[in-house]
């Protein structure tokens, strides 16, 4: 009776962990390892964002203020180096792209990726599975094609950075083609390991837009829990001092 009852539930979760470590569109996600605490990473990943992300996608939930304050940066360091567009210190961080714009580019506009961190399964991980995930698709409008989201609309905006990744395809035990790795021609400017590097500092950044109050939350939850344990070891006085009275 016990196991029929528990079924289900262990079946949900099962569910869950699947939902969490595979893609959306098929294989296993790459861990990120992004770190809140890491305020050069976060630093570097608003710089990469605003450089290769911006002219097409929005931050539309973050003000370039409430950036600047949490990243350790000045008004002047954010609107002279990371401000493309002329909006006010005080603005949220739109795309420089109208939307009719990215519907006749595109097919339809950018989505916004204040969230995109929160909204995936698999959290950052999902965003840095991607962003390494793109390879050359000349059956496709934009040239290129995603293994984590197939037929996405998007182009590789770090292909320089990356170099020009070509599929290398493979048949699976039922005899099926499918993709089976990649293939750099040409390489790009960075070598593999700094390629991931920018891949992880851009995925932190934008894992903190998710959630800027996480990086306050984290530091206040320090504080609680030694509150917590103060408290406990007096209240451990109080009842060893009741208990005296009462023996």
């Amino acid at each position: 009776m016990t196991n029929r009852i528990l079924a289900p539930f262990v079946a949900l979760v099962l569910g869950f962990v699947s939902v969490g470590s595979q893609a959306s569109g098929g294989g296993a996600l790459m861990e990120s390892h992004v770190n809140l605490g890491d305020q050069a990473s976060l630093q570097r990943g608003a710089k990469y964002f605003m450089n290769y992300c911006a002219g097409c996608h929005s931050l539309g939930y973050q003000r370039y203020s409430r950036m600047a304050a949490d990243l350790g940066l000045t008004e002047d360091d954010v609107q002279t180096w990371l401000n493309f567009n002329g909006a006010k210190f005080g603005d949220t961080m739109k795309s420089s792209m109208a939307p009719a714009d990215g519907t006749a580019f595109f097919g339809k506009a950018p989505p916004d990726l204040s969230l995109v961190a929160r909204a995936k399964p698999g959290g950052p991980d999902w965003t840095f599975t991607f962003l390494k995930s793109f390879y050359v698709d000349e059956s496709r409008p934009s040239g290129w094609n995603n293994t984590l989201l197939p037929g996405a609309s998007m182009p590789n905006v770090l292909w320089d950075l990356q170099g020009t990744q070509r599929a290398v395809y493979g048949q699976d035990e039922h005899g099926a083609e499918h993709i089976s790795g990649f293939q750099l021609a040409p390489a790009g400017r960075l070598s593999a390991e700094e390629f991931d590097g920018v891949v992880r500092d851009i995925t932190n950044f934008l894992n903190y837009v998710g959630e800027p109050a996480a990086m306050k939350r984290e530091a206040i939850g320090v504080w609680v829990i030694l509150f917590l344990a103060v408290f406990t070891f007096l209240a451990w006085l109080l009842k060893a001092e009741y208990w005296r009275d009462i023996h």
